[in-house]
């Protein structure tokens, strides 16, 4: 007998994360998750989750893309300061 599919392999993230996974993810705390989630901080748009019952869920590619558009957003601001390193210096600094 086989085993029943799942949505997950061991070389995959999960589907679906919890707030504790996020705030591991993101590298703060549980608190901090809550209160992006209801759209509390500052200049940070809400994240989407998923609610069954009590449970608050993130779809771990839901918040692949939240933090891609904050990463635009941030490069956005950084070169409309001035503030941008352009391609060549970033290569430099990495040692390309």
């Amino acid at each position: 007998m086989s085993a029943p599919p799942t949505l997950s392999t061991p070389s995959a993230p999960p589907a679906v994360l919890t707030v504790r996974e996020v705030a591991r993810e993101l590298r703060c705390s549980k608190a901090h998750v809550h209160n992006i989630i209801s759209g509390k901080v500052h200049d940070l748009p809400p994240l989407p989750v998923l609610r069954i019952g009590r449970r608050v869920l993130v779809r771990h590619d839901a918040l692949a893309r939240w933090i891609a558009w904050i990463e635009n957003r941030e490069l956005e601001i950084q070169r409309g300061s001035g503030n941008f390193l352009a391609d060549e210096d970033l290569e430099s600094i990495a040692g390309a």
